[in-house]
This record gives structure tokens, sequence and C-alpha cells, in this order.
């Protein structure tokens, strides 16, 4: 059985699904569309992330279904390292990931996160301390990084 269910954030709309056994995908949406039939997996994502925005929670403790090439996988598992209000460079995460010399594949890997906060992509910046590139609104990755950097 699978769940898809809504959560209204301070950085908007969160849409999180899962397939009964894992989650899938958390990712912004501009607001609830179609069936709702969140499941035990959607509620405890809602949960967490509320704990997250409290300011209570720093590290997502999820079960999470990562489709991807071996590459992405990396990346997105070398995300999930990167420490509360931290930052990383797209060559740090490439480095990370055990290909040092792939910033570009890595950055496209960063975009392509499927669990946006969850797998803190918003912590990927350019080496030159620059904000820039982000899956969902790049008003939602500075957001993300202020509010981290605040609560530290």
């Amino acid at each position: 059985m699978s769940g898809r269910s809504f959560a209204r954030t301070p950085v908007g709309c969160l849409e999180i699904i899962s397939d009964g056994s894992a989650l899938v995908g958390i990712r912004s949406c501009p607001e609830p569309f179609g069936d709702v039939s969140g499941d035990t997996l959607t509620a405890e994502a809602e949960r967490q992330l509320a704990e997250y925005f409290s300011g209570d929670r720093r590290k997502f403790e999820l079960p999470l279904r990562l489709c991807g090439t071996d590459f992405r996988l990396r990346v997105w598992k070398a995300l999930a390292e990167i420490p509360y209000g931290g930052v990383v460079s797209y060559s740090g995460i490439a480095a990370l990931a055990g290909s040092p010399k792939a910033c570009r594949a890595a950055g496209n890997a960063v975009g392509k996160n499927p669990f946006l906060i969850v797998l803190p992509c918003h912590r990927v910046i350019a080496s030159d301390g620059t904000v820039g590139g982000f899956s969902a609104d790049i008003g939602i990755k500075k957001y993300l990084l202020e509010f981290e950097k605040k609560l530290l």
C-alpha cells in the first residue's frame, strides 16, 4: 500500500510519497493536489519535518528508497553525511562520493536529489561560497542555510 501526503512548512508545501515500505520522494510543490492517502511512513516524515523546522531535529531517521545510477547513489549518500549547519562545495561532494574530478556530474546528481531537506542538498554550495543551483526555488535553499546557521 502506497501513501501520499503534504506537509505545510516554512518553505512551502512539500509532497511526501511512500511505496508502503519506504519513502520514494519528498519534493516542493506549490500546493496540495490530487488524492491524499497518507500512510505511517508519510506521517512519520511529516512529524520529523515538523521537528526539524521547530529546531528539535538535526538528522532524519526515515527509510528511503534511493533509485539511480551508482554515482548518484554515492552522491546522495554523501549528502546525508554533511553535518547540520555545515556546507560543502560541489567538488567536495564529488570527493566524498569517491570521484573528486566529477564536480559537474556531482552537481547534476545533487540537483536530482529525490528527498528535499531529508538529504540536505541545500548544504552544497559553489567553491567560491556563492549559493546557486537548487532543485526547488533558490529562496528555499537560502532560507534553509540561514535557518540552520541560526540554530547552531
